[in-house]
């Protein structure tokens, strides 16, 4: 026990250094090691008790931190150092003969002398980091050592009988302990004197308490059905879940002024101290499940339910919640009741057995809700929702924690089954709290962007706030199922550390700088792209062409020079970022050989331009207008009207019609047929009349007509004509036939259609095979 002592004070002292050497730019190294030195002899002789160990850990992360800022203090100059050094050149090799003049080698010794004693205290530090880090793993690991054979402590079993009369004892003990402290501290003169004294105040205030605690969220809830029986106003359901936490707020607020006004009137001892803390405790669970379960189940049928299920489940559920926060809070009565040494661990142990029994039956019922809404879900045909997905796992997971719970309990494992139920409160009420967010969220959202809720159902911008919502209790949700705090920050310095890239390293702090310079950078290219396509180019001589591959091309650069200046800021090494893309382009330039492909034809074709946006085309039997070229790929229209994406490639290695690069001009050609023995000079100068009277034919250079020839069945013909603009092309070869079909009828002139002559070889057969006639 001396031991003991002398090492508290022993650490006090140490502890007294340590916060006057924060105030200094040093390490105060041999006050460093004797901490460490104390903490190896406190790990060793094992007897410390963990808060004492928590609080060397503590001190041990402290100076931690400052030996990682000392280990780069003289990084500046220490590559100051080196950098002249590397200037001198390369030392000579003695073994090979090699010299140099007595200047360089007296000036390299002393650069090398400076280059140790700057490193020195970097080293140094190192040295010490290690030992502090080394000790701060072995402390973890003896806490949680301790906290695994607590937990498979095993007590004196609570199914057996004759362990309840003590159990029942430990009750009325506790009882009448608080009796008697109340009784002694009334018995005092004195204390009946400050009592009179402080009798008014204590009244008030006990009184504005008892109101708060049974009237307060009565009054809260009437307030949240006013708020948000306000129509279908954007806004009223964030307002209203804002104002029902008053619900909860009010009677804990009274419950601490009650707790407040007796203790200030000196009336309890430490162990009323230690039940009123236990009370606000239960307080707050049995207000925060009700007002949690009558989120997610309001009662008003009006609002909309978070689970969609029967309104006899509902009220299932809300009950079953409130006993849940109820069972909790009775837990932590016993809990707080046992580390306080006012009731025995056995006897804890038999008093327990019931609240967790009662407590897996709450979690079976709420599971059976819980299953009734994901089958809801799986009605309304969301067969791959993620709520009802999470919901039957949930559902599983509270029956199985509601049957291992008790029987752990009933084998005499109490710490070890108050490690499963408790939490497993906690973290049903945790879901509940994201669950009843989701409303509020969605309204919220609508609210700013002024859209509806039905839109703001289907936007994206809710399910990031949920997803980070859902990130921020992450914590919340380790330290619920025991994570140390210390261990939680553990992890955040890992995570602070970064990660090792060559000679720098990746940090949160250096990926915020990238991705915020990046932004900026990123922000300032589609600035520049806007002024460019609506402010300058136009102002230009270029075509619609010219001026998107302008605008591609900036839009290209600023972000590879945004990148750029974004992992300068961050303090990357590229250098070693160069390792490792080469490394990685061998598989780029087989696994992405077309991509690579398809980008460079991307490019030369925004140089080249041989097509443009608008432009008539046909490649690879594709025809249609061209909509947007990319790096990757051109979309094409085609005339059905459905998107084609060619790749880029296909340009360059394939054979491209352009219809209208350069000019809108185009031939469209019409050929018909006439019957032998028409006048063809007379066909000739009918269809040169019909060519010339169309207006979107070009006068110059006039339309043609040509006799083909003699063809099997009619006599051939072509017309000839440039248009004056081709995406009228269709339209009008379709007039041109219309035209010939209506003149030919009118000059008598017969369009042919296919004959063929029929020859028998051997027409006797017929007359030989045919069936010959009955007589009469």
């Amino acid at each position: 026990m001396k031991r003991l002592v002398y090492r508290i004070v022993l650490l006090t002292f140490f502890a007294a250094g340590a916060a006057i050497s924060q105030t200094e730019s040093t390490v105060n190294y041999a006050a460093f090691e004797r901490l460490a030195d104390s903490v190896e002899d406190t790990l060793s002789a094992g007897d410390a008790p963990t808060s004492a160990l928590e609080s060397l850990r503590a001190e041990l992360v402290t100076y931690r931190s400052q030996l990682t800022e000392a280990e780069t203090a003289n990084a500046p100059r220490v590559e100051n150092i080196r950098s002249q050094i590397e200037a001198l050149g390369p030392a000579p090799n003695t073994e090979a003969g090699e010299t140099e003049s007595l200047d360089l080698a007296a000036r390299r010794a002393e650069l090398q002398t400076q280059l140790e004693e700057a490193r020195a205290p970097g080293l140094e530090a190192t040295a010490a980091f290690q030992r502090a880090n080394g000790l701060i793993t072995e402390i973890d690991e003896e806490v949680r050592t301790r906290r695994n054979e607590l937990l498979l402590e095993a007590r004196p079993l609570p199914v057996n009988p004759a362990n309840w009369p003590d159990a029942l004892t430990a009750v009325t003990e506790v009882t009448g302990r608080a009796v008697g402290e109340v009784t002694d501290n009334l018995g005092t003169d004195w204390k009946r004197q400050e009592l009179a004294r402080t009798a008014p105040v204590t009244v008030v205030l006990s009184l504005i308490a008892l109101l708060l605690l049974f009237r307060g969220r009565r009054w809260m809830a009437r307030l949240t059905d006013s708020v948000q029986s306000r129509g279908a106003r954007r806004g009223r359901i964030t307002l209203g879940f804002l104002v029902s936490l008053g619900q909860v707020a009010l009677p804990v607020a009274g419950m601490s002024l009650l707790a407040g006004a007796l203790a200030s009137s000196s009336i309890i001892g430490p162990l009323g101290q230690t039940l009123l803390s236990s009370v606000l405790v239960l307080v707050f669970s049995c207000y925060g499940a009700a007002w949690l379960l009558r989120r997610v189940f309001p009662v008003d049928s009006a609002l909309p339910a978070a689970m969609e299920v029967e309104p006899g489940l509902q009220a299932r559920a809300r009950l079953a919640g409130i006993l849940i926060g109820a069972l909790f809070g009775v837990g932590y009565l016993l809990n707080a009741l046992s580390s306080a040494d006012e009731i025995s661990p056995e006897a804890e142990a038999v008093l327990g057995l019931p609240v967790f029994v009662t407590l897996g039956l709450a979690f079976i019922w709420l599971a059976r809700v819980l299953r009734k809404a994901a089958a809801a879900a799986d009605e309304d045909g969301e067969t791959s929702n993620f709520r009802a997905r999470f919901l039957r796992i949930l559902s599983l997971a509270l029956t199985a924690v509601s049957i291992a719970g008790p029987l752990i309990s009933a084998a005499g494992y109490h710490n070890l089954a108050d490690a499963i139920m408790r939490p497993t409160a906690l973290t049903v009420g945790l879901v509940g709290v994201f669950i009843a967010l989701q409303a509020p969220i969605r309204d919220l959202y609508a609210w700013i962007s002024g859209k509806s809720l039905e839109d703001a159902r289907d936007a994206l911008i809710p399910v990031l706030v949920n997803f980070a919502v859902v990130i921020a209790a992450l914590p919340l949700l380790a330290l619920i199922w025991g994570t140390r705090p210390a261990e939680l920050g553990e992890l955040y310095t890992r995570i602070n550390q970064g990660i090792a890239v060559g000679d720098s390293r990746l940090t949160p702090g250096t990926i915020l700088t990238v991705l915020i310079v990046f932004g900026i950078g990123f922000l300032v290219t589609r600035l520049l792209q806007g002024a460019l396509k609506s402010t300058v180019l136009p102002r230009t001589k270029l075509d619609a062409g010219a001026r998107n591959a302008v605008v591609s091309f900036a839009g290209y650069t600023g972000i590879g020079l945004a990148v750029l200046l974004a992992i300068t800021a961050g303090g990357i090494d590229l250098t070693a970022l160069a390792v490792v893309f080469g490394a990685l382009s061998v598989g780029i330039g087989f696994g992405l050989q077309n991509v690579v492909q398809n980008f460079v034809a991307g490019i030369i074709l925004l140089i080249e331009r041989p097509i443009g946006e608008g432009d008539w085309i046909e490649v690879g039997g594709q025809m249609g207008i061209v909509k947007d070229i990319s790096v990757r790929s051109t979309t094409i229209e085609t005339f059905d009207k459905t998107q084609v994406i060619v790749p880029n490639a296909d340009f360059i290695s394939g054979t491209v019609t352009n219809w209208t690069r350069g000019s809108q001009l185009g031939r469209a050609i019409v050929t018909v047929g006439v019957a032998y023995g028409t006048d063809t000079r007379r066909v000739q100068d009918i269809l040169m009349e019909i060519a010339s009277e169309n207006p979107n034919v070009a006068r110059f250079p006039e339309p043609g007509v040509d006799f083909l020839g003699f063809g099997a069945d009619s006599l051939d013909f072509r017309i000839r004509a440039i248009l004056l603009d081709v995406n009228k092309l269709v339209t009008v070869q379709t007039e041109l036939n219309h035209r010939i079909a209506e003149r030919f009828t009118e000059e008598g002139i017969e369009i042919p259609f296919a004959q063929r002559d029929i020859w028998l070889r051997n027409p006797e057969t017929l007359n030989a095979t045919a069936p010959r006639p009955t007589a009469p």
